[in-house]
């Protein structure tokens, strides 16, 4: 079974015009369509594949009964996110529920010892040391800073009102002490925070989830946020499935008057005149966009498959073609007779997410070996656990597990057999943490980077984030610097996804800020508005 929408199948005549159209279905299409629907535009959500989500698929993978969340699973970005804050209730009369728990996260050391990141500050400063309160301290008087950075369009009007916010209150030497600060790796912000080793290895494994390394610039910053964000929102995730979200989504675009479809391959934005008027499937059935195409994709299908060489200044596809990818993913998935029982601490049983790993170093040494085309000799090991959150993804008294291997390396020749070696390399690590694992197997599932890749286009090589998020592929430079941001060289074609800013995730940040900078109104209008209410005061009530 496939957690899916209903009659994705419908098929639109030839030639249909619409205000907008999206290529792709991923999370950031779906919201920005959702908000654009909303906003009284006739929109049309175009998908490749049979599913409608991108990277959300709920799945009986492995046996009926099993609900596995095929690609990405967890939704703090989500639900912390700006389109949840304007969608969440219409979303909700359409079946979406979310389920949460005081758990979120663990890490499970060699040792058997583990630490735990819990839903309450307190609880946090005797998990994490006496240094935990003082990171509150600093972090929230600036959260409107840092959250703000991650959910404003950065070279824009608003990018500039952000900084100028920020240098008002800091002053230009401040304010460059904060900037510095938010490019501080995790490791300085760890070691230079914390005393214990096991809080540094508690927060780690965190930045993997956001495509960088313990040693990058700007993981430290993530660290920080990722940290904040899992304490005050814990590892909420949809009742049934992620594909829970998806399916609502896609209700609210056709609720109002939208069109969403499957199995329909985009393979040219139609450009005339320097402007983008539709699109070309691969059937040959043209579809109209009489105010947008919005393209979900990464930058080498945007600029080398669906633009043709001449809509484009040759700087701008030399850029696109220099774009790099990041280290690749793998996932295993455990159907179990019982659930898993950890060694150690019983609170691991409970928690959602379970990182097993040495610590920090542990965590760089295999960032470092699959950034040079190594398979890492102890991967950090995610350990899903959707079960203690949402137990109607299994039969009654049953397991399941979702694993995920971030730190692997995409230069090397990934084949169904070294995915199984591989996997049988996971499996017996996880069973000298869970006595009972391998005796409750009744199926595993293993994905490679080349089952990812084949299965969606965007994760190219297996990498799940849309490209590296080096610094020169980051904040004000994401996608690439020679087209930064959502605008593109062609008018009215605009680029969303994990590829840009603000990054990977389930937050649909870049759908988000895309849909709301369509949404304005014509500046004529705005000009006309501010003068009324001007007006208005001057007038008195």
């Amino acid at each position: 079974m496939v957690c899916e929408p209903p009659d994705t199948n419908e098929r639109m005549a030839a030639s249909t015009d619409y205000d907008a159209v999206l290529v792709g279905s991923g999370v950031n299409a779906l919201a920005c369509g959702a908000l654009l629907a909303r906003g009284g535009w006739r929109v049309c959500v175009l998908e490749r594949n049979d599913w409608l989500g991108g990277a959300i698929r709920t799945a009986e993978l492995t046996e009926p009964g099993y609900l596995h969340d095929v690609f990405s699973a967890w939704h703090p970005l989500w639900v912390g996110g700006a389109a949840h804050a304007e969608l969440g209730d219409e979303l909700a009369a359409r079946g979406l529920e979310y389920v949460n728990t005081d758990l979120p996260t663990a890490t499970a050391f060699p040792d058997g010892e583990a630490a735990f990141l819990v839903r309450d500050a307190e609880g946090n400063a005797r998990e994490l040391g006496p240094e935990w309160p003082g990171v509150l301290e600093r972090f929230f008087p600036n959260a409107d800073l840092a959250f703000g950075v991650l959910g404003t369009e950065l070279w824009s009007p608003a990018g500039l009102a952000l900084a100028g916010k920020a240098l008002r209150r800091f002053g230009r030497t401040g304010l460059a002490a904060f900037a510095a600060e938010m490019l501080q790796t995790s490791r300085d912000w760890l070691e230079q925070t914390f005393a214990s080793e096991r809080a540094r290895g508690l927060l780690a494994p965190w930045v993997l989830h956001t495509g960088l390394g313990p040693d990058a610039a700007g993981s430290g910053f993530m660290t920080q946020v990722i940290a904040v964000a899992v304490q005050e929102g814990g590892m909420p995730v949809p009742r049934g499935g992620g594909a829970k979200l998806a399916e609502a989504l896609v209700r609210l675009i056709r609720d109002h008057g939208g069109t969403c479809e499957t199995g329909r391959d985009v393979e040219r934005v139609l450009v005339r005149n320097g402007r983008a008027v539709g699109v070309r499937l691969a059937d040959g059935d043209e579809v109209g966009a009489g105010r947008a195409v919005i393209a979900g994709v990464t930058p080498t299908q945007l600029y080398e498959r669906l633009l043709d060489a001449g809509d484009v200044p040759a700087e701008i596809r030399e850029g696109a073609r220099r774009f790099r990818y990041g280290r690749a993913e793998m996932q295993i998935h455990f159907a179990l007779s019982e659930p898993a029982r950890w060694d150690g601490d019983e609170r691991l049983s409970r928690t959602a997410i379970v990182h097993v790993t040495p610590g920090l170093d542990g965590v760089s040494r295999a960032v470092n070996e699959a950034e040079r085309g190594l398979l890492p000799e102890e991967a950090t090991v995610v350990v899903g656990q959707p079960l203690t959150i949402d137990p109607s993804r299994a039969p009654a008294g049953k397991g399941l597990l979702w694993i995920q291997l971030q730190e692997l390396p995409s230069r090397i020749d990934w084949n169904d057999d070294l995915r199984e070696r591989y996997a049988d390399r996971i499996q017996a690590r996880l069973a000298r943490h869970m006595p009972n694992l391998e005796s409750s197997i009744v199926k595993r599932v293993a994905l490679g980077p080349h089952d990812l890749e084949r299965l969606n286009v965007n994760l190219v090589h297996g990498d799940p984030y849309g490209g590296a998020l080096s610094l020169d592929q980051n904040f004000l430079w994401r996608p690439f610097p020679r087209s930064p941001g959502h605008r593109t060289a062609v008018e009215r074609l605009w680029h969303i996804g994990a590829s840009t800013w603000p990054g990977p995730g389930l937050g649909a940040g870049s759908g988000t800020l895309v849909a709301k900078e369509l949404l304005r109104p014509p500046a004529a209008e705005r000009v006309l508005e501010a003068l009324r209410a001007r007006t208005r005061r001057s007038n008195g009530p």
